[in-house]
């Protein structure tokens, strides 16, 4: 067995251990190796493959803490997922690519390579597709980028746009207004405006018309000149909706459509115009296409387990609920054959 000792300045060392070691316990478990807090740096046992494997690891988990930021079992378990060709890419990277500040003060950035690269697609791009799973950070880095140039005068309004496909028959059972009954579905954006503006200045821009927030068919018959427009739930709209809004793209705009295409709530009978327009416009130059995967899932690592253990079954897990629907219109059927 060989051993290495790398060099880490003490008021480092517990930031990368974690809270009852447990970012070093989740590495020695994924390597093979064993890792020993020297006080004044970190010791490796284990053979020649998981010693250099474990190393790259705890220098970028060193960048991170030297910039601040907690080190926690996510950031191990995604520098261990890297594929070879990016295990040599700097992670220090990834912390200096500042998008915007919250309220409270707190940086947004990119927390993976996959998503530094949508990043920059929405920057040089004046039209951007964010695609992936849930929890890669798809709408809250749009709205963090549609944020940041809103303030900075680069755009004057912000329109923020996801398709309420239950708007019929099911909405009208909602108590309230129209209003009333489509904010539900509008309530992640809300969320993500407050987390980042503030509710003061949000409502402040509501009422003055630079911030709008509104269902998808809203957007039909208007031309969006000098605004940042972000299009989220993009995967539940129809082929003749994605190209109703392609359409109302004006001058000065930048536009972004997030979607997760494992996630169709369509009827069966309708395809998906997130689908048809990536494959359409995948050559079109000033159109961007991001692919995230389950690595960029920034949420609770439970999360990431959950969206690879469906891609492993091969199921989206819309084919119970479409199943369902299939049971619930046949009992319809026999209902109206008896009645």
């Amino acid at each position: 067995m060989a051993e290495i000792n790398i060099a880490v300045p003490s008021e480092y060392i517990s930031g990368i251990f974690g809270n009852f070691d447990e970012n070093i316990k989740a590495l020695e478990k994924e390597t093979g190796t064993v890792i020993l807090n020297r006080g004044d740096g970190i010791r490796v046992s284990g053979d020649e493959a998981s010693l250099a494997k474990a190393k790259k690891v705890l220098d970028s988990l060193m960048k991170i803490a030297r910039k601040g930021e907690t080190v926690t079992t996510q950031h191990v378990h995604y520098l261990l997922s890297l594929p070879e060709e990016e295990q040599e890419k700097d992670v220090g990277d990834l912390l200096s690519d500042v998008v915007c500040f919250t309220k409270a003060g707190k940086p947004i950035r990119p927390k993976t390579f996959g998503q530094k690269r949508y990043v920059n697609l929405i920057r040089n791009n004046m039209l951007t597709f964010g695609i992936g799973p849930a929890g890669t950070g798809k709408t809250y880095l749009a709205m963090a980028m549609a944020i940041e140039k809103f303030k900075k005068g680069e755009v004057s309004r912000l329109i923020l746009t996801r398709p309420a496909i239950e708007a019929g028959e099911r909405l009208g059972y909602l108590p309230g207004d129209l209003q009333s009954k489509i904010d539900p579905y509008l309530r992640p954006l809300y969320d993500a405006l407050y987390e980042i503006m503030g509710a003061d200045s949000f409502q402040h821009n509501m009422e003055k018309g630079t911030i709008e927030v509104a269902p998808l068919a809203y957007m039909r018959g208007r031309t969006l000149d000098n605004a940042f427009i972000v299009l989220d739930e993009a995967q539940n709209t129809t082929q003749a909706q994605m190209k109703m809004f392609l359409t109302r793209l004006g001058f000065g705009s930048k536009a972004v459509i997030t979607g997760d295409l494992t996630q169709i709530d369509l009827p069966k009978d309708q395809k998906s115009g997130l689908r048809q327009a990536t494959e359409l416009l995948k050559d079109i130059e000033g159109i961007g296409i991001c692919r995230l995967t389950n690595q960029d899932v920034v949420r609770h690592p439970l999360v990431q387990k959950i969206v690879e253990a469906y891609e492993k079954n091969g199921r989206t897990g819309n084919e119970s609920m479409d199943r369902m629907g299939g049971h619930v219109a046949h009992r319809n059927n026999f209902k109206r054959k008896i009645n």
